[in-house]
């Protein structure tokens, strides 16, 4: 007999607490396998296609596309097979063993490990193993051979779809993974910690069953669309999703954050010029996003007071010894600002791919929360627009927000002569309570001597 199990709108994580239906990639009828995405929502972060731990028969469907519905509430219904009269594993009752904690399989037996010592621990699960002993060392040996948790039958806590993809993508068997989360919840950390653990030991990554193919149409989310109200010669349009998210931020960058903002106009040429020679010498083409980046974390290094946050509450200064920069991208649905992770570690090289790959995947609509998340500083180069200042909001929670306006000819008095050269103007929007102007000055300053003598970068570094 046919068994209709219910699947709820899981917990999308970072504090996330709603999400906007955008497209149904499955219709009443369709026959659906485990893990197959089904729908595909909006957040205040990001774009997610969200699959369902059943395989079966789709029954219902809950909530038309553009509604929003809150986390935990009932999506679709997916009739299974029959179940057997006896035994934990129901054949027909096809449930993911990655399915979300708090959702899914109600009937599925309780998760248990047990350390097998006849298999040897492979690269991506000694990574694993790793990660939740939190030294990273390999698990203990048992009989001179390495032990390796393992999962029996039943769910692997995961809460997050995002996590599940990116274990899919790669061919990664989450079973293989013990995570380093509470009651040992599978992070995004530790499956990328796995990757990069297979990847340096030469080991492929453990392969899981790939996901049935589904025909799926190109997303044509956009920014929210005006609606016509009863009122005449008035528009109104939601403030939710994306937007409702930057406005949101940005009301409250206002409100919490004592803001002030210095400027100073600067000759790029010199700057401009060496990037050229970079980019003739062959080998990938360097940006100048790139360039302005590795200023600004060699600037970080020497004021670090502007790569902080105020905690308001225990009334203290937060200051951070690295950097995830943020950087403004316009896309068509809205601003976003993607962040690099441990910018200051990467050369210019990997800057240029890492905004790359980030601003394609916001035009794109698919960025993860965590990739906008995290920020320390945001580098907003709003020149792309053919503005030269400006005194943007600071991205909060952060203390500071560096501008750079278009790079444009104009005169400028070059070793005593007047000239016509490349020049820029910086702003730096910063929180008064981090720092004061002696410092801020001192921070925009130092970006501005880089732009006008490059040479002063290599000195530093």
């Amino acid at each position: 007999m046919a068994q209709v199990l219910e699947f709820k709108l899981p917990d999308l994580g970072e504090g996330l607490t709603e999400a906007e239906i955008v497209r149904w990639l499955v219709e009443v009828g369709d026959v659906v396998a485990v893990d197959q995405p089904v729908v595909e929502v909006e957040t205040a972060k990001a774009m997610v296609e969200v699959p369902c731990p059943y395989g079966g028969v789709v029954t219902a469907r809950f909530g038309e596309e553009g509604t929003e519905l809150p986390v935990g509430a009932p999506l679709i219904t997916v009739a299974v097979g029959e179940r057997p009269a006896t035994g934990a594993g129901a054949a027909g009752a096809e449930g993911s063993g990655n399915v979300l904690v708090g959702y899914g399989t109600s009937e599925a037996p309780a998760r248990r490990r047990r350390v097998r010592q006849d298999r040897p621990v492979s690269g991506a699960s000694a990574a694993g193993s790793r990660e939740v002993n939190g030294q990273g060392a390999a698990p203990a040996a048992v009989n001179g051979q390495a032990g390796v948790p393992e999962t029996d039958d039943g769910p692997v806590p995961v809460i997050s779809p995002l996590v599940r993809r990116l274990a899919r993508q790669n061919g990664l068997d989450l079973r293989e993974l013990t995570g380093s989360g509470p009651d040992g919840l599978i992070l995004r950390a530790d499956v990328e910690y796995a990757l990069r653990a297979a990847a340096q030991s030469g080991a492929t990554a453990p392969t899981a069953q790939p996901p049935t193919p589904v025909a799926r149409a190109t997303s044509t989310a956009t920014a929210p669309q005006p609606t016509a109200t009863a009122a005449h010669g008035e528009i109104r349009t939601p403030l939710k999703g994306v937007r409702g998210a930057v406005a949101d931020k940005l009301a409250r960058s206002r409100r919490e954050i004592p803001d002030a903002t210095c400027w100073v106009d600067a000759d790029a040429t010199e700057l401009m010029r060496a990037r050229t020679v970079m980019n003739a010498a062959g080998g990938p083409k360097i940006s100048l996003l790139a360039l302005l980046a590795r200023i600004c974390t060699a600037a970080l290094a020497r004021f670090p007071e502007l790569n902080s946050t105020v905690d308001a509450e225990a009334r203290e200064v937060v200051r951070f010894d690295h950097v995830h920069l943020g950087f403004a991208a316009q896309t068509d649905r809205g601003l976003v600002v993607p962040v690099v992770r441990d910018a200051h570690a990467r050369d210019a090289e990997s800057l240029t791919a890492e905004f790359a790959r980030l601003t394609e995947a916001g035009r794109n609509g698919t960025l993860t929360p965590a990739e906008l998340t995290g920020g320390t500083f945001t580098l907003n180069n709003y020149g792309v627009f053919g503005v030269d200042g400006s005194t943007p909001i600071i991205n909060h929670p952060e203390a500071a927000m560096l501008g750079v306006g278009r790079i444009v000819p104009k005169p400028w008095v070059h070793e005593g002569e007047l000239a016509v050269r490349q020049v820029v103007q910086l702003s730096l929007t910063f929180d008064h309570r981090v720092c004061d102007g002696g410092t801020a000055g001192g921070f925009l300053r130092y970006v501005a001597d880089c732009v006008e003598q490059p040479a002063v970068l290599l000195r530093t570094l």
